[in-house]
């Protein structure tokens, strides 16, 4: 028998959207579908050169959107969920819609389509492996689930760009915070030898090595630990420190600002360390904690209120 599911829809204003969306992220949500007419717009308008056609009903669904959408089990257990997830967000009435596994796959799936970053990474939902890859650029396979993000938030896109531009053959590379995998799996694809992640969420190592294994990258070029870098002496001694050219952070100011401290030891004599995960209005004490510690900024990117930086030590 089919599995019921149902599809939960927040209608939110526009400047409440990523309000609501940290605080369901924050309630446990890790799956989000955010429809805005502004975003969907400007996507269109900056990959015009992939789109031979827009699709009318899709372009007519997004007028004037402005919602969440998420998926819970159409259970007692899915309503506790529910109920868990809307903590903090009583103002808003949500609407449901009881759908069958089937069609909460394809209602899932729907929403997604490849998303090329940069000069060189083209984000392809793993159901589309198959169709023609822009020339020049690489895929990159990805599942987004319930549980994993795609690469269409400008602070993944921000940090792709660097790290496209600092990425050398053969580099190792360390990225804090990793989620998903999906930056680590990124380098590897771009030619990194070796990457390694670390995150406080234990479930991200097996989210991380299941999106990896639809890249063709095992655990020989791939490892992930969890736990806090910042107070775990020996997690600390698993992250190579030294030896990785590329430290990543795609986090948050918060966690940023500690962790400027500490990224010089965990990289090699020439490294760079990239930043990103930095919302409007922070990016200043960001910078001068990085540069408070040693650090030059050598690029600094913006978009959509997201600020990413590329960092070198001062020698």
């Amino acid at each position: 028998m089919s599995e019921l599911w149902l599809e939960v829809t927040l209608p939110v204003p526009a400047e409440r959207l990523d309000r609501v969306c940290d605080t369901l992220t924050a309630n446990g949500m890790a799956g989000l579908v955010v429809e805005e007419e502004g975003d969907f717009l400007r996507f269109l308008e900056q990959n015009r050169q992939y789109w031979d056609y827009v699709d009318e009903d899709l372009a007519r669904r997004m007028k004037g959107a402005s919602r969440v959408k998420f998926y819970v089990p159409d259970s007692e257990e899915g309503q506790k969920q529910l109920r868990r997830y809307l903590a903090g967000l009583e103002e808003y009435e949500p609407q449901t819609v009881s759908l069958r596994e089937e069609d909460w796959a394809t209602s899932w799936q729907k929403y997604y389509q490849p998303i090329p970053v940069g000069e060189r990474v083209y984000i392809v939902p793993d159901w589309m492996r198959g169709q023609e890859v822009p020339e020049g650029r690489v895929p990159l396979y990805l599942n987004p689930g319930l549980t994993f993000g795609t690469g269409a938030h400008p602070t993944t896109q921000l940090c792709l760009e660097l790290l496209e531009e600092a990425l050398r053959p053969g580099d190792k590379v360390l990225d804090l915070g990793c989620g998903s995998g999906i930056l680590a799996i990124a380098a590897l694809s771009l030619g990194a030898s070796r990457a390694v992640g670390v995150d406080i969420d234990p479930k991200a190592a097996d989210v991380a090595f299941e999106n990896a294994a639809l890249n063709g990258i095992g655990r020989d070029r791939l490892a992930v630990y969890a736990g806090d870098v910042l107070s775990d002496k020996k997690l600390a001694a698993k992250l190579e420190p030294g030896a990785n050219r590329v430290v990543l952070a795609n986090i948050v100011a918060d966690v940023i600002i500690p962790l400027s401290a500490r990224a010089g030891e965990f990289m090699a004599p020439d490294g760079v360390f990239l930043t990103s995960g930095i919302i409007d209005g922070r990016q200043d004490e960001v910078r001068a904690a990085m540069e408070a510690s040693g650090f030059t900024v050598v690029k600094h990117l913006e978009r959509s209120g997201w600020h990413a930086f590329l960092a070198s030590e001062n020698k």
